[in-house]
């Protein structure tokens, strides 16, 4: 019986690479052929078999007709004609072809005439990428910090980073009688060197912060720059620091700065990322609009003290990341004891389950974390508070675009 089957499948089906997806249905009709007993305990009817075989011969003979065509076929010289591509043809849109019946099911070439053509379809996101935060030694030289800022970009490009962020103010100390005399205009010459090596390295930079002098007026400034060199956004500090605990630190950032007004987005191949600069990480309402609009990563260059730093660092980044299920990330100047202003360092990455992926000690470093935005998706499958808000009870409402 076997021998019959095996005869009646395989011949004509010698015809060069066809023969192999004819196999898959050999193999199939056999392990019917050894079936010997039916649902009901019976033996399968051989007229079954028969209707059976005969629609697999003839599947069989359809895969090798396509296989076999060397000429165009009239629908496809129509097709040329009209200007489009036929079934196959050169020009054809491989999304539009239909696989052999014989690869349907295993994801083979998508014609037997030519080599299988990956598709990316537009939009789609990688699903992981590594992003690196340089924990820059800040001094009151600024050439210094520029030059220093542009080496550490260039090793974490070379250690495959993607995405570099530097900590709030790196090119100059950190300070309110410091920020008139380190401010610049943007474009200027911190910037334009953060263009220049995000361009050399192919890469998006996130430069931190700078103080910026903008129509006599100055602002605590974060620029991103894209592997092109082009500047992408352009972040003023939003909530100024003024705070006094007394017998500890008091500090006032608007003597000297003034505050944003617009939310700061950008989108990469990954996935859209956030921007703040340290205090703005306080204010959760923030966090829920770039998560509103789409934000996985949220990246906070930032400077806390001594005082602060131990109190909230971690617990504020594992806060934002578990209330909207994005990553958080911080990136500080390193701890300078000498300074005024001591800087605590711990530049951190968390993830949206609020785990700690990567902390940074005290020193001038830079700590890697490879950002998994498919485990991002399983813990929004798995705990849906997007939703499950309650918009009919409350909202968070962004009143600027």
């Amino acid at each position: 019986m076997r021998k019959t089957l095996l005869w009646m499948l395989v011949v004509g089906t010698e015809k060069g690479a066809a023969i192999k997806g004819c196999f898959r249905r050999v193999r199939s009709a056999l392990s019917l052929a050894r079936a010997h007993h039916s649902d009901f305990g019976r033996p399968l009817p051989f007229e079954d078999l028969t209707t059976r075989m005969l629609h697999k011969q003839r599947a069989i003979n359809r895969c090798l007709r396509r296989a076999g065509r060397k000429t165009p076929s009239p629908r496809s010289q129509r097709a040329r004609r009209r200007g489009g591509a036929g079934r196959g043809g050169a020009g054809a849109d491989p999304r539009t072809l239909r696989p052999c019946p014989s690869r349907r099911r295993r994801g083979g070439p998508q014609t037997s005439a030519q080599a299988p053509v990956p598709v990316v379809l537009p939009g789609r996101a990688m699903a992981a990428f590594r992003l690196a935060l340089i924990q820059l030694q800040v001094s009151s030289v600024k050439s210094d910090n520029l030059t220093r800022a542009c080496g550490l970009i260039w090793e974490a490009a070379k250690q495959g980073a993607k995405i570099v962020s530097l900590p709030e103010c790196f090119n100059s100390p950190y300070g309110t009688k410091y920020f008139p005399e380190y401010a610049e205009k943007i474009p200027g010459d911190s910037t334009q060197k953060l263009s220049e090596v995000a361009k050399e390295c192919s890469i998006y930079v996130i430069g931190g912060s700078i103080p910026e002098e903008d129509a006599g007026k100055l602002y605590n400034t974060c620029a991103v720059f894209g592997p092109d060199g082009t500047l992408l956004v352009k972040h003023r500090k939003l909530h100024l620091f003024d705070i006094d605990i007394p017998g500890k630190i008091t500090f006032q950032e608007s003597k000297t700065l003034s505050p944003g007004d617009s939310f700061s987005t950008f989108d990469t191949p990954y996935c859209r990322v956030g921007l703040g600069i340290c205090y703005d990480i306080r204010f959760a309402e923030l966090a829920q609009i770039y998560a509103q609009r789409g934000c996985q990563l949220l990246v906070y260059p930032a400077a806390f003290n001594l005082t602060t730093g131990p109190a909230h660092w971690e617990l504020l980044q594992r806060g934002r990341a578990v209330d909207n299920q994005v990553y958080v990330a911080t990136a500080s100047p390193a701890r300078d004891d000498k300074a005024s202003y001591v800087a605590w360092g711990h530049s951190t990455v968390v993830s949206p389950w609020g785990e700690v992926l990567v902390k940074a000690g005290t020193e001038e470093m830079i700590v890697y974390s490879d950002i998994d935005l498919k485990k991002l998706a399983e813990i929004r499958q798995q705990i849906p508070i997007f939703s499950q808000k309650r918009s009919d009870l409350y909202a968070v409402e962004a009143k600027k675009p």
